[in-house]
């Protein structure tokens, strides 16, 4: 009994503490996601670059062509031009070769540095997207919004992966990545996803994000850190969620899986243990709550229906609130997301699974999505 109350205690507490503050962030998101006329929009530079073939690569640079904000100029920035797939550039766009570089250099960093370069001396905001991800017409205004706010270096969304058509794996990625989003909301957040961030330009070069990204093979993490040892918040804007429609097999996504987790441990290390510590607790919960039930425990079996109950509704939380940020994507959250239920359980063992991994080397490759 002691090691049934051992990790089914922890794990409960963890469950209920999980769920402690939905109300507030989804108050928050409403709050952000809500019109506002009287916006201050700057003059901005959205950079993105171009390394090879994606999925839905033209729609998404459409999507980002397409923008609701008054004066942007969009950049895409490539090695060279064998790296833009023909028919994918839209009409307003700027294009930035680079021609024969550092190939030991990181394309992403290095194509990025290339179109903050190439952008116009006016623009006052600078937004960086993944080519791999669709946005809604409103993200670069959800953006550039808390960026007027004191303290706030860097504003930034995420990604949420819906993959159509659907399959087990790409489905199981949605479920495992979404804990993630999860974790942003109001005030400061623990860390800024490079593929979709926005920032002052002045205070881009006065924390010397360029040479961040040169010395480092995170623009995540070194963006994270530099924010940080200035003192400064991270700011989270619901309405710069960006939208994955690709699929993936198994082993490509928890090769992946591991990839971002190593590179977790390395860039956010507090967060790292703080999720590998809490998932050994809900596993261990879950599992002691089964033994004990099998063994004829009535009050086990209670406990095993609360913790995957207050689990489960949390992953309803994240996805009712995904689909308010991605209201264009509404029609695949009436079909799928349920398994952002359901399949919660299933997630968070493999989020024990790959968080144990991702303490192994890991190889990475020198073309990358963001990290």
């Amino acid at each position: 009994m002691f090691w049934f109350w051992f990790f089914a205690g922890p794990a409960l507490a963890l469950a209920v503490f999980a769920l402690r503050g939905e109300r507030k962030r989804a108050r928050f998101v409403a709050d952000r996601l809500a019109p506002n006329p009287a916006q201050i929009l700057p003059p901005a530079s959205v950079i993105v670059s171009v390394e090879g073939a994606e999925d839905g690569l033209r729609e998404n640079l459409e999507a980002l062509a397409s923008l609701d904000y008054p004066n942007y100029e969009l950049i895409v920035a490539a090695r060279t031009a064998t790296d833009i797939p023909p028919g994918v550039l839209p009409r307003r766009v700027i294009v930035v070769l680079l021609g024969a570089t550092d190939k030991k250099a990181d394309d992403r960093i290095t194509n990025l540095l290339a179109g903050v370069r190439a952008a116009r001396k006016r623009a006052e905001i600078l937004a960086f997207a993944d080519a791999g991800g669709w946005v809604s017409s409103g993200w670069l205004r959800a953006l550039a919004a808390p960026l007027a706010e004191a303290n706030v270096a860097v504003s930034t969304g995420y990604r949420w992966f819906l993959p159509e058509p659907p399959d087990f794996p790409s489905l199981l990625r949605s479920v495992w990545n979404a804990p993630i989003a999860g974790l942003l909301g109001p005030g400061d957040n623990p860390f800024a996803w490079a593929g979709s961030i926005a920032i002052q330009k002045e205070l881009f070069f006065e924390l010397r994000i360029p040479d961040a990204w040169q010395n480092s093979p995170s623009d995540s993490g070194s963006l994270t850190r530099a924010v940080r040892q200035a003192g400064l918040r991270i700011a989270f804007a619901p309405g710069a969620m960006v939208s994955y429609a690709g699929r993936t097999d198994m082993r490509g996504f928890l090769g992946w899986a591991r990839r971002e987790m190593s590179s977790a441990r390395s860039d956010v290390p507090r967060l790292w243990w703080a999720a590998l510590i809490s998932h050994v607790f809900y596993c261990g919960g879950m599992a002691a709550a089964i033994a004990a039930s099998i063994g004829g425990s009535r009050g086990a079996e209670w406990v095993l229906v609360v913790q995957l109950g207050l689990g489960m509704l949390k992953g309803v939380n994240r996805a009712i609130l995904a689909k308010a940020e991605l209201p264009e994507r509404d029609a695949w959250f009436k079909r799928h997301a349920w398994v952002h239920s359901l399949w919660v359980p299933l997630g968070t063992w493999l989020w024990l699974v790959v968080l144990i991994a991702s303490m192994l080397p890991v190889r990475h490759t020198a073309k990358k999505t963001a990290a």
